[in-house]
């Protein structure tokens, strides 16, 4: 292959994620993220990010692909107030150091008590004694009662073997280290010092760095369980799993959920999902209750939201949903933020009008090139 041949290389993308201690700036104002403590929010705190997203932020929360929380469009001289009232809800961090590095992806359904939830408390002692790490790693602790978290965004991952011993798998490796309850934590401080000692940090995460680097001996050795199926809209064990199309939650959409199915708690999932514990609920306004095209839908907020944006987005992924088949992404800019890798179609905006992407990643060579956004829609009320 050669150089003019070679797969143009991902963009470059901001090396750190929003939290509340460090908001992003975006198009309509300042991005707070939220990480839910064992990735569950009580019924209070739901109700107060509500309360809070109204007061200072668009009046929606949005659900990202990590299974986090954003309040947008704060305004700058509310970062101070919001950000106290985020602290009394008991959602952030006091410290920000350890908030920073909170990037913890949790199955939806742990018990407390369970061991699952057991290895997060020892993950979350863990944290400040690890080594200064990119702000974009990550932990999944993969380890209910069948492994869903396979496409969650992560670089350490704990997962159970194929005979359902624990083991600690660098992202990218196809296999892990067999691990106990006792040594799990010294075999992530190992993972992560190693991970710096050997040169990753540029890398800036573990998949990446292994393409160019071997593990230490006897850390690849175990595989790890096959994800069997990713969790699906509609009853689960445990309570309703509802989807949020594009991750918007409008907020008096999510108190009528609340007070209607009386859910105790919530837990945001992967795939822009939430499960409504001990509940089980058939119908909710402004969001999917059964399996929908919806779901396979990918767009970011787009124009005017995201300043490097030049074109809207989820108006259109909407309207394509039912005339295309296959994984769907709708990018505001060839970042794909919403879906960073390949999808059957992707549209790509480019200086107020849409490239085509087939089969691909949305910095990928186009197919197709200035598509306008009135001829897309056309095509999708055809549909």
């Amino acid at each position: 292959m050669t150089a003019q041949q070679q797969p143009a290389p991902a963009p470059r993308v901001k090396g750190w994620c929003p939290g509340a201690h460090r908001p992003m700036m975006s198009g309509d104002g300042l991005l707070f993220r939220v990480r839910p403590f064992f990735g569950e929010l009580s019924r209070e705190q739901a109700f107060g990010l509500c309360d809070l997203a109204e007061r200072f932020g668009n009046g929606m929360l949005d659900l990202t692909s990590r299974a986090n929380l954003q309040i947008r469009g704060v305004a700058e001289v509310n970062q101070t107030a919001l950000l106290e009232a985020l602290d009394r809800l008991g959602v952030i961090d006091a410290d920000p150091a350890v908030e920073k590095c909170r990037n913890i992806l949790m199955p939806p359904d742990w018990s407390a008590g369970d061991a699952t939830h057991a290895l997060y408390c020892r993950v979350l002692e863990t944290l400040p004694s690890l080594p200064d790490l990119p702000g974009k790693f990550g932990v999944t602790i993969d380890t209910a009662s069948q492994p869903c978290l396979r496409e969650g965004s992560a670089d350490f991952r704990f997962e159970h073997s194929t005979s359902g011993a624990l083991i600690l798998r660098a992202d990218g490796a196809p296999r892990g280290r067999a691990v106990t309850d006792d040594t799990a934590m010294d075999a992530l401080r190992d993972m992560a010092q190693w991970f710096i000692g050997s040169g990753g940090f540029s890398a800036g995460r573990m998949a990446r760095h292994l393409a160019n680097c071997s593990l230490p001996t006897g850390w690849a050795d175990v595989s790890p369980r096959s994800q069997v199926t990713t969790p699906q809209v509609g009853a689960a064990p445990g309570g309703t799993i509802l989807g949020a199309p594009f991750g918007k939650i409008v907020c008096t959409d999510l108190r009528a959920l609340l007070q209607n199915s009386q859910a105790m708690h919530l837990r945001p999932m992967l795939g822009r999902k939430l499960m409504v514990c001990d509940a089980q609920v058939t119908e909710a306004a402004g969001f999917v209750t059964t399996p929908s095209r919806l779901m396979d839908v990918h767009a970011c907020p787009g124009a005017p939201y995201c300043p490097a944006a030049s074109v809207k987005t989820a108006q259109l992924a909407r309207a394509l949903a039912p005339v295309t088949n296959g994984s769907l992404h709708v990018s505001g800019c060839e970042k794909g933020c919403a879906f960073p890798r390949a999808a059957a179609t992707t549209f790509v905006g480019r200086g107020g009008t849409f490239d085509l992407v087939s089969e691909g990643q949305p910095w990928d060579e186009p197919c197709q090139r200035g598509l306008s956004p009135d001829t897309l829609m056309t095509m999708g009320e055809r549909g």
